[in-house]
């Protein structure tokens, strides 16, 4: 027979281990999230210089 009585401990050591994975993987998103940032600045400004580029190329013709 199984015992009737819940062990308290137990689920609440369960759910801290769950909100404790829930945190780490928001973060780990937003270190992976930040780190992206230079990546689309850098690729902005090479788009910003390729159109000024052709934009100058085709003025001259």
């Amino acid at each position: 027979m199984s015992d009737p009585q819940v062990d308290p401990a137990g689920n609440t050591q369960a759910f801290r281990a769950f909100a404790r994975n829930q945190e780490e993987a928001a973060q780990e998103a937003q270190q992976q999230e930040s780190s992206r940032l230079p990546l689309y600045i850098a690729l902005g400004v090479a788009l910003v210089i390729v159109v000024a580029v052709v934009g100058y190329f085709a003025f001259l013709a």
